[in-house]
């Protein structure tokens, strides 16, 4: 009994000894795991944090690339080639003869690459038709109200050149900025608009449309009658 009462105690000491490891063990992984668990809760909560604070971020969208102006130096050359009028134009365009279809005599285009702008200039002669012509080119300039905000008349008088005329700005997404028409009221009528080539915006091309006036007021301060 003794034997047998010492084999069982020592299987209990045995076993005793075996578990009582067990309890650091069991602790030791316990805390890992919490850690573990610590660990990926604070890093799914930055990152909703990250993700929160984006959401919250307001969206700026990029402003709309306009195309590059460049401003030469204002120069300018006499246009006098048997046509029934002369004037001074700028040295940085270039002047050819109207090409459309419905193109007549002494009709001129003044086209600025750089800036991608055209003056056309349409000429007629004036044989009892002046009240006509005028009205025809007041009704050509109004008929971009549509897309302008305004448009203004100014009235030029040069007695000592005998050129009289109107000019008209239109202000606005419309596709031409500036036209205008002038007369000695006896034998010439001359009528002018401008254009560019790109997406009315006025405000984009205001810079541009403001280069233009004063190549436009030079041509007209320069006209002279042959």
């Amino acid at each position: 009994m003794s034997n047998q009462s010492t084999t069982d105690e020592s299987k209990k000491l045995r076993l005793i000894s075996i578990k009582i490891p067990a309890y650091p063990f069991k602790r030791k992984t316990t805390f890992a795991a919490t850690m573990n668990r610590f660990i990926l809760y604070g890093f799914l909560l930055i990152c909703m944090g990250t993700f929160i604070a984006g959401c919250n971020e307001k969206f700026t969208p990029k402003p709309k690339g306009y195309f590059r102006i460049n401003f030469p130096e204002k120069k300018y050359q006499l246009f006098n080639n048997n046509y029934p009028y002369k004037f001074e134009y700028p040295v940085y365009s270039k002047i050819a003869p109207d090409t459309a279809q419905n193109a007549e005599p002494f009709w001129l285009d003044v086209d600025i690459p750089e800036n991608k702008a055209k003056f056309h200039l349409s000429y007629k002669k004036v044989e009892g038709n002046l009240a006509q012509l005028t009205e025809d080119s007041r009704e050509m300039a109004y008929k971009h109200s549509i897309k302008a905000t305004s448009i203004d008349e100014k009235l030029f008088i040069n007695p000592q050149n005998k050129v009289y005329g109107t000019v008209y700005y239109i202000k606005g997404n419309a596709a031409s900025p500036m036209q205008f028409y002038f007369t000695d009221s006896a034998k010439h009528f001359l009528r002018g608009s401008v254009y560019i080539s790109e997406i009315p915006n006025y405000d984009s091309l205001l810079p541009v449309i403001s280069f233009l006036e004063a190549d436009i007021t030079h041509l007209i301060e320069t006209l002279h009658w042959n």
